[in-house]
């Protein structure tokens, strides 16, 4: 696999629930940067051993937590208060998280299937880049305050919805 499209996207897909992890051990950001290169260069080293049948999050984690606390080791700097113990707790959770989170997004691109076409039309417009409720407001000829009401509900319906896929999901 090393190599791959799939790994390359895999690499990069878990970055943020990577770091945020290495941070929780490291403490500093800068060091936790350290920490992430690291680990991705053993993630590449190796990549061969991969087995693509199971979850990346975890593989991806346990490289993490030999890196960060192979770090706290090397630099002494602080008293080393993580053992091993806690650190595949935090990495469990982080996985854990990252699962629920993947769980939101795609009740999220469901939710907004059942969206009314003027209703996805406004929540597109007003998350482009430089989507304004003001502006919204002045194409629509109605009052800003009317623009963000109708938004406000939109975002309290994709939400209920979200909640109710989501236990959905989980009871399945």
């Amino acid at each position: 696999m090393a190599g791959s499209a799939e790994f390359v996207a895999q690499v990069t897909r878990v970055q943020r629930p990577l770091h945020a992890f290495i941070l929780s051990l490291v403490w500093n950001p800068t060091d936790a940067e350290e920490v992430l290169q690291e680990t991705n260069l053993t993630l590449w080293e190796k990549a061969d051993e991969f087995d693509a049948s199971r979850p990346f999050l975890p593989w991806a984690m346990r490289f993490a937590q030999w890196q960060a606390m192979a770090w706290l080791k090397k630099r002494q700097r602080q008293r080393l208060v993580i053992d091993d113990d806690l650190a595949k707790l935090l990495a469990d959770e982080a996985t854990q998280e990252e699962a629920e989170s993947d769980a939101r997004r795609v009740a999220l691109a469901a939710c907004l299937q059942k969206l009314g076409t003027e209703q996805r039309k406004l929540i597109a417009k007003r998350y482009e880049p430089d989507g304004s409720v003001n502006a919204m407001a002045e194409e629509a000829g109605i009052t800003p305050k009317a623009v963000s009401d109708r938004l406000r509900r939109i975002r309290q319906a994709l939400l209920e919805c979200i909640r109710k896929t989501v236990a959905e999901e989980a009871l399945a």
